[in-house]
């Protein structure tokens, strides 16, 4: 895990470090300004979702361990090798197939569609940590403040402020390239 963030880490500067030397050579403060303001915001954002998903998925896996746990003590270890995951298994008696009427079919797909509203609320809940990290919407404040910053002072460039928040994404898919040549290799 650690390797995976140095490498990120290491690209992510090698790109600045690029936008950086060609805004110094071949254009003006400005230019590196406003690429460094969108650059830092962008990094700010990716990093905190980074590590509020991670947290919000290593709770996930605490909480489904635990019901994992308490489902698999009542299976023998057969049941467990052949279906670790408890996916097989039901609580309630198969319906014959002649016992099947279409109003019985009906009501079984809107329990089946309630179930899946209630999960999905559920998940909305669980997954809030993630979008409503604290760390997160600083980094949006703070892209927000460069923007309105730069451009109230009449120095905002649209092109190097969009290079600036480009720089992560570029970098991201550089780094899967890198990663995926050294897996092969």
């Amino acid at each position: 895990m650690m390797k995976m963030i140095k490498n990120f880490a290491k690209v992510f500067l090698l790109v600045d470090l690029c936008i950086i030397i060609y805004s110094l050579s071949f254009e003006n403060f400005y230019w590196l300004l406003n690429s460094q303001v969108a650059f830092f915001a962008s990094i700010v954002i990716t990093v905190s979702s980074f590590l509020s998903y991670r947290k919000n998925i290593q709770n996930r896996l605490k909480n489904f361990d635990s019901k994992m746990e308490t489902k698999i003590e009542d299976r023998d270890k057969v049941d467990e090798i052949d279906d670790p995951f408890d996916l097989y298994s039901e609580d309630i008696e198969p319906i014959k197939e002649e016992d099947l009427t279409p109003e019985k079919i009906k009501e079984i797909i809107k329990e089946e569609k309630s179930k899946v509203k209630r999960n999905s609320f559920k998940n909305t809940i669980f997954s809030t940590g993630g979008f409503v990290s604290i760390y997160r919407l600083l980094g949006y404040g703070i892209l927000i403040f460069g923007f309105f910053s730069l451009n109230n002072n009449n120095i905002f460039l649209p092109i190097p402020f969009l290079i600036g928040l480009g720089i992560v994404p570029i970098a991201v898919l550089l780094t899967k390239l890198i990663i995926k040549s050294e897996v092969s290799q």
